[in-house]
């Protein structure tokens, strides 16, 4: 939905120092009720490719999933969004390593009730482990990348880690790699194998 793409794009420029206007006058007009934060664009990957796959149109519900460059950008975004601002219901992800984040920027944000589904490292973990390792290998070959993991293999820093953790440091190694693979690694999920957070905000919106 292009509009609600205008209300994302308006609310980080606004978190950003910009006017207020425009996202106020799209979150009425577009009947917004729900923020999704997240902290980065695989995040946001994942959560529509599993919305897809269940026939939901998140837009269309008045939910906007949104990205925020960061974990320690949630306090900005919620004092925006929630109870201080817009007085959007906020929900989202966050690995555990970043709830503390959380928990004090919802604190300020007057906004504690809200609630956070936590990853135990980052939600591509979660992927690679509901998934394993054998089916991620068979994805990232035909995705045209077995070359590139063969390479990243081979490196000296990689001697030593489990296949998890390679596959898990192989998807953050180029620029773009986290966000195509959020979508794949959950396109090719099966339905009772999804990670419980990210089922669980998917129930909840």
């Amino acid at each position: 939905m292009a509009d609600m793409e205008l209300f994302r794009r308006a609310v980080i420029a606004w978190a950003a120092g910009g006017p207020g206007d425009s996202p106020r006058e799209l979150a009425a007009r577009l009947s917004v009720r729900t923020a999704v934060l997240l902290e980065g664009p695989s995040d946001s990957a994942a959560v529509n490719a599993l919305a897809a796959s269940r026939g939901r149109d998140l837009a269309a519900e008045g939910i906007c999933v949104l990205p925020m460059g960061g974990a320690m950008s949630v306090g900005r975004f919620a004092r925006l969004l929630g109870p201080p601002g817009l007085g959007l219901r906020l929900t989202g992800l966050c690995d555990e390593a970043e709830r503390p984040y959380y928990t004090r920027g919802l604190e300020r944000a007057d906004a504690a009730h809200e609630k956070f589904f936590v990853c135990a490292a980052d939600l591509e973990d979660e992927l690679i482990r509901a998934l394993g390792v054998t089916r991620v290998e068979e994805l990232i070959e035909a995705e045209g990348d077995l070359r590139a993991l063969q390479i990243f293999l081979h490196q000296p820093a990689q001697q030593g880690r489990t296949p998890q953790q390679h596959l898990r440091r192989f998807l953050g190694t180029k620029k773009g790699r986290k966000i195509h693979y959020g979508r794949v690694l959950v396109e090719a999920l099966d339905p009772e194998r999804v990670p419980v957070p990210l089922d669980c905000l998917l129930a909840g919106l």
